[in-house]
């Protein structure tokens, strides 16, 4: 089985990447919806995180509130090393036992969509390393338009991940996500018949 370890910064387009790769028959694995797993209330993720950051962090279900916890965490690195300690080693676990799955059944291509693919050192898990990159006017435009950010809140994120000049040296392909999304299928489809 062939493993794309897809990442990016925020706002660079790899879920689009990913909805496209899994249009053209690739199985998805999603680092990000199983971190909302670990944060299922009661779940031994859930607890560690409440311990770390406390009950204020939860909404009315007791649910943990991602932007509340995102306030606390993007604002400092030792906080955002806590929780990246908590959650990295279930979420990679739970990569890999996916990736056995897949491969058991017989999937020739899955694709593991991870923003911190290559700062938890996940990248042994993949076959090629697919980074998506986007001018910064770009991201910000989609920032604000898709998620309400204002522009200290997409700084604070941009500033809490590896610059993507550095992200580059572990890439095999970069995919440029500027223009529209056209484009952007032409640019995976060409890659992804290199693979197959």
């Amino acid at each position: 089985m062939f493993v794309i370890g897809l990442t990016g910064g925020i706002g660079t387009g790899k879920t689009l990447v990913s909805n496209i790769l899994s249009s053209l028959g690739a199985s998805l694995i999603n680092a990000d919806k199983i971190g909302h797993k670990i944060y299922e209330p009661n779940s031994d993720g859930w607890i560690e995180v409440i311990k770390t950051f406390g009950k204020e962090i939860l909404n009315e279900n007791q649910e943990i509130d991602r932007k509340k916890l995102g306030s606390i965490v993007f604002k400092d690195k030792k906080y955002l090393d806590q929780l990246n300690s908590i959650t990295h080693p279930r979420i990679y676990s739970e990569i890999e036992s996916e990736l056995e799955i897949n491969s058991n059944n017989g999937v020739k291509v899955s694709v593991v969509e991870a923003a911190l693919l290559i700062e938890a050192n996940w990248t042994s898990i993949a076959n090629q390393v697919w980074i998506t990159v986007a001018k910064e006017n770009t991201i910000y435009n989609r920032l604000e338009t898709r998620d309400g950010l204002n522009i200290e809140a997409i700084k604070s994120r941009i500033s809490s991940q590896m610059p993507s000049k550095e992200k580059l040296k572990f890439a095999d392909v970069i995919i440029e996500n500027d223009s529209s999304i056209k484009d952007l299928e032409t640019k995976v489809k060409y890659y992804w018949k290199k693979i197959k």
